[in-house]
């Protein structure tokens, strides 16, 4: 992993990046591991509608069902939609990467166009980092930010994350990141020594020094 404030960073966050924001790290998910992880129900929908095709389609007409011979169509609807996001998933790929700066975290990808997400840091309330069994073998893993959306269905309330999916030091990154957060939290809150005593003012910048 190159260091974390390295200055000769890639430019896939200039388009939205503030006159006095620092970019401390950037990266990009890894290939396999960010396709196959993001597929999920998607990979249980590609395969139903493919069953229901291979066992419809020769679906002969008879005088009970009419509309028999056209009995596998229906299959067309969940393959259309997995495919959908294999597709995306794979598309979007080049345009994918991660970052962080002293302001916020960020997300952009994009499968047509290009999407950029943001989140200031105290908007975020939990980080966690995850390794599943595709990311394991490949040595890399998923850091996820809640910053308190949530989606409530039939009274079950599920908590929303956003991603930095198939991330290589995992919890390298995440340590930095964390550390980050709580830093600027902190000093947003209670001003301190990494302002400079030049001047304490709220516009003064974050300068975090390495042990």
């Amino acid at each position: 992993m190159s260091n974390a404030f390295d200055k000769n960073l890639l430019p896939e966050f200039d388009s939205v990046k503030d006159n006095n924001e620092d970019i401390l790290w950037i990266g990009k998910p890894k290939f396999i591991p960010y396709i196959f992880s993001g597929l999920g129900a998607a990979l249980f929908t590609l395969a139903f509608g493919i069953v229901w095709l291979l066992t419809t389609i020769n679906f002969k007409n008879d005088e009970e069902n009419s509309a028999s011979p056209f009995f596998w169509l229906f299959g067309l609807i969940p393959l259309i939609q997995g495919l959908y996001v294999f597709l995306n998933r794979l598309f979007s790929f080049s345009n994918t990467a991660y970052g962080y700066s002293n302001k916020r975290v960020m997300m952009r990808t994009g499968f047509i166009g290009t999407d950029f997400k943001t989140i200031d840091y105290d908007k975020i309330s939990d980080i966690e980092v995850t390794v599943n069994v595709i990311e394991r073998m490949y040595n890399v893993g998923t850091i996820r930010f809640f910053s308190g959306r949530t989606h409530t269905d039939e009274g079950n309330t599920t908590k929303l994350y956003d991603t930095w999916c198939a991330i290589e030091n995992p919890y390298e990154v995440f340590k930095l990141v964390k550390q980050t957060s709580v830093d600027i939290k902190t000093d947003f809150n209670y001003p301190n020594a990494l302002r400079p005593e030049t001047n304490p003012g709220y516009k003064t910048k974050y300068d975090r020094k390495e042990d």
